[in-house]
């Protein structure tokens, strides 16, 4: 947990940047079914930004900036 939140493995992520979620799939799904992946890359993305995908500091921002267009 620690590796793919905090770790290297947060680097090839790139937690807070949209398409981090899509990301993080990918990644792990190397490694983990495919029932499990989803679930453990919004409790990883909980750990990496505070917030549940989509919820991100810099996710919400983006999606206010794109709103107001």
């Amino acid at each position: 947990m620690r590796y793919w939140a905090e770790g290297e493995g947060a680097a090839k992520i790139n937690w807070g940047v949209p398409g981090d979620f899509d990301r993080c799939v990918v990644q792990l799904s190397k490694y983990v079914s495919p029932g499990v992946v989803k679930g453990l890359c919004s409790n990883l993305h909980q750990r990496a930004t505070g917030a549940r995908p989509g919820h991100a500091p810099g996710e919400e921002a983006a999606r206010q900036a794109k709103n107001k267009s």
